[in-house]
């Protein structure tokens, strides 16, 4: 197996790993705003915790992949983020439970910057699309498993026993990572020379530099994809956050019910995303990277809006 491949499985696992301990809080989240007597404005602040946290360490988790390389930066984020996923089963009242997921988020931002900078050192342009769709597939995965694995877990253990499982999970992977992966393909030893030319591997990591602000902000594609992810974030977030509660408060599922019906949305979405970065690829060899890359999103997010508004209005 060429061992830009392997690389991958080691991302598809990590991916699988974040969805997990992201998605763990809200398959739980019934349970613990009963023992801990939350409310569900202030649930609203546990979730949010988390993001804001996420979006204020985003960049600078990504600033340190470019200077010191996937491989440490990843084995930092996924240490930090295990331990929090690990504290949030300790926690006790709804305060210490804010600054724990505030720490998950910043602890856990930067992780998919850092697995699409892996993806760009191991994989050729004519590849790097169908890699992150399976990457972001992997994501959907997890999402997908979390209340397979959750409920039957908190039924017999309670809901604090699946943070430590988790938890321990994420140092696993890290200790494999630390010692598999390397940032430039020539470091790893076994690699053909036939890949590394196919791949482009430079002969010496790249300098680091700093990112030209003034020209970046003044680029027109740069606002449309920030729109673009801001908008799509607004749905993606509530299957993160609020789907499980909203399944069992909202519409009368049992948690067994719960359990089946939330792994729908991240099982379609996983076949999303990984049919969508082979027919992006395709579509850019066909008609160039124009075309191959806009028709996909564009098509898949129209679809996502229309669908998400037309389930608002379903009794049933």
């Amino acid at each position: 197996m060429p061992y830009r491949y392997r690389m991958l499985g080691l991302l598809f696992l990590l991916s699988i790993i974040t969805y997990l301990d992201r998605v763990c809080i809200s398959v739980a989240g019934t349970r613990m705003q009963d023992e801990l007597a939350i409310s569900p404005q202030m649930w609203g602040w546990v979730v949010g915790a988390f993001t804001i946290s996420y979006a204020a360490f985003e960049i600078p988790a990504g600033v340190w992949g470019d200077k010191y390389g996937p491989r440490n930066i990843l084995t930092r984020i996924v240490l930090w983020w295990s331990a929090f996923t690990a504290m949030t089963g300790a926690v006790s009242n709804y305060g210490i439970l804010l600054a724990v997921r505030f720490f998950f988020g910043a602890g856990e931002a930067g992780a998919y910057p850092n697995i699409s900078a892996s993806v760009s050192r191991w994989f050729p342009s004519q590849e790097r699309a169908r890699a992150v769709g399976i990457t972001w597939m992997a994501s959907r995965l997890g999402g997908a498993i979390s209340p397979l694995l959750v409920v039957p877990i908190q039924q017999a253990y309670g809901w604090r026993a699946t943070f430590y499982i988790f938890g321990v999970v994420g140092v696993l992977w890290c200790i494999w990572w630390w010692s598999y992966y390397r940032d430039n393909p020539r470091d790893k030893a076994g690699v053909s020379e036939e890949e590394l030319n196919l791949i482009g591997a430079p002969k010496t990591a790249a300098a680091h530099h700093s990112l030209p602000w003034a020209l970046v902000l003044r680029n027109s594609n740069f606002w449309t994809i920030l729109l673009m992810y801001h908008t799509y974030c607004w749905g993606s977030y509530f299957y993160q956050s609020w789907l499980h509660t909203y399944l069992q408060r909202g519409r009368g599922f049992t948690e067994d019910e719960m359990r089946l019906w939330s792994t729908l949305p991240f099982l379609i979405g996983a076949c999303g995303n990984l049919t969508g970065g082979l027919l992006s690829d395709l579509l850019s060899r066909k008609y160039g990277l124009l075309i191959g890359r806009r028709i996909i999103g564009s098509a898949g997010l129209g679809m996502a809006g229309l669908f998400m508004l037309t389930t608002t209005q379903t009794a049933s």
